[in-house]
């Protein structure tokens, strides 16, 4: 892995790489992951960018995947989530939204810092939506072909991008928060909605789905939600733990499910 110089968007360093790894050379094409800095209102953040030269097409003709991170800040799940979308050809791009250096040791720790942008909508989508551009002027990502998701306050994230009326073509929130404080801007989305939901998730009530129902059904949205049954919060997670009684743990059998229902709804999408 290595970092880009601050002054290098996305666009420049994917042509540039191509020539360094030998994208015309299928023998050196492999999966790369890289650490990306960029500037939001003159904060840093730092992404986390995948792909696979040996099975992207030449110039802007490839798809590509934003995934934002959970309450504890960019880890290992939004990075494995990455190298998979990766690897089946698309541009995977994991935005930062507290910034760079934030993340998050403890619940605690994580739930103050998610706690800002609950509370700040408009700054949490000006942070995602950052993401998006940096995601847009990849040389190799064609900007029509993009889909979007994420993990618990993460897909509360994603929600919000839609809210904001991005040019995004399906948003993907896997175990997220559903609410938001303002349910008229669903009138705004562009793309179509998928929510991937544990039925026993005891941290997003069927009171609050109910509501994200009634949202969606209200702004005329293309919005399909699909519970699995016996999953709690975080169930696509393998870092999350096994203890259920905590209300959030992993389901592997949820976490497959998620995988397959997650990637054929964007793969719509990837052409």
């Amino acid at each position: 892995m290595f970092k880009t110089c601050l002054n290098v968007t996305l666009g420049a360093l994917a042509l540039s790489s191509s020539l360094a790894l030998g994208f015309d050379n299928a023998a050196q094409a492999k999966l790369y992951t890289e650490k990306v800095e960029y500037l939001h209102n003159g904060v840093m953040m730092e992404g986390f960018l995948a792909y696979d030269t040996d099975k992207l097409k030449k110039g802007p003709n490839n798809p590509g995947v934003l995934i934002y991170h959970a309450w504890m800040g960019i880890g290992p799940h939004e990075m494995d989530w990455a190298k998979k979308f990766a690897e089946a050809g698309y541009v995977a791009f994991a935005p930062d939204i507290y910034g760079k250096g934030v993340r998050p040791k403890t619940p605690e720790a994580a739930g103050q810092e998610a706690g800002k942008y609950r509370k700040d909508r408009a700054l949490m989508r000006a942070r995602a939506q950052q993401g998006l551009t940096q995601l847009r002027q990849h040389a190799w990502v064609n900007p029509k072909a993009i889909g979007a998701l994420g993990f618990c306050f993460g897909g509360g994230v994603t929600l919000e991008l839609a809210r904001s009326g991005a040019p995004v073509s399906g948003f993907v929130s896997l175990h997220g928060n559903l609410d938001t404080p303002n349910p008229q801007d669903a009138k705004a989305i562009q793309g179509e909605v998928l929510v991937l939901h544990g039925a026993a998730d005891p941290y997003v009530p069927m009171t609050q789905v109910a509501d994200f129902q009634k949202e969606m059904d209200g702004a005329k949205v293309d919005w399909q939600l699909h519970m699995y049954g016996g999953a709690v919060h975080a169930f696509s997670d393998p870092y999350a733990g096994n203890n259920t009684a905590s209300g959030a743990a992993y389901d592997a059998v949820a976490a497959r499910r998620a995988w397959q229902d997650t990637f054929a709804f964007l793969q719509q999408y990837a052409n």
